[in-house]
């Protein structure tokens, strides 16, 4: 398993249901759903940053076009209009993205669009820090967006282990914990973090699997929020995974 990096956090539980359900709701008009709708784009506006970056678009012009791009989809209530059993979320987004880049030439003032909604909280230096954090080697725009959106929703379930860690008072076990779940090579073995935690190993390979546990519930909800149906989450992880590889 790769290095996770908590990169992808957003405040607030992130929604749980499956985004088919939320495109059903939005198309009654239902603010709660809008509101899920918005959190999704939110959640994973860097994704799309990287892949208009990728395209060989400067930052100050990728920060606009990521704007024009989201109020763009909720204006126009694109996800209401989609049908989820024709893809994932992510596919979804990637398409629109392309065809609105396609079109670039005719929406030069891209940031003067917004209609009145609040712009997505983009830090243009943070959103410039994770780019640089790519892989030098020649990636195509798509793999480098199935690639981000893999480390944005992998990070998105770390952050919610951390905090139900923090809620409990165990913020420090999950921090020893963490590099095992990761797999880090630097990581100590378990009769190390035993000893700094101040129980036995077996107390700790029982805590590890059980953090191997939740993370894999958390990792399966999150990815049943961007998908058609339960069906397609064991294939998404898979992808997902395969896209670190590159």
């Amino acid at each position: 398993m790769p290095r996770l990096h908590p990169d992808g956090h957003v405040p607030g539980r992130f929604p749980t249901t499956q985004w088919s359900r939320v495109v059903t709701a939005a198309s009654r008009d239902a603010s709660e759903a809008r509101e899920a709708l918005s959190g999704l784009c939110q959640a994973y506006w860097y994704p799309i940053y990287a892949y208009i970056r990728h395209r060989g678009y400067m930052p100050e012009q990728a920060q606009d076009l990521t704007q024009d791009f989201f109020t763009y989809v909720l204006e126009r209530d694109l996800l209401a209009m989609a049908d989820p059993t024709r893809g994932r979320f992510r596919a979804f987004l990637r398409t629109v993205c392309a065809r609105q880049l396609a079109d670039h030439h005719d929406r030069q003032n891209a940031t003067k669009r917004g209609g009145g909604r609040p712009p997505l909280p983009i830090d243009p230096l943070d959103a410039e820090r994770r780019y640089t954090l790519e892989p030098a080697h020649e990636l195509t725009p798509e793999r480098v967006f199935d690639r981000t959106w893999a480390l944005t929703l992998l990070g998105r379930v770390v952050e919610r282990l951390r905090r139900e860690y923090d809620d409990a008072g165990r913020s420090d076990r999950f921090e020893e914990l963490l590099t095992v779940l990761t797999r880090d090579p630097a990581s100590d073995s378990h009769a190390e973090i035993a000893r700094r935690l101040g129980t036995t190993e077996g107390n700790v390979r029982v805590a590890v699997h059980r953090l191997r546990r939740r993370y894999g519930l958390l990792l399966r909800e999150e990815i049943a929020a961007t998908v058609g149906d339960e069906a397609q989450i064991d294939d998404e992880i898979r992808a997902l995974f395969s896209a670190l590889e590159g």
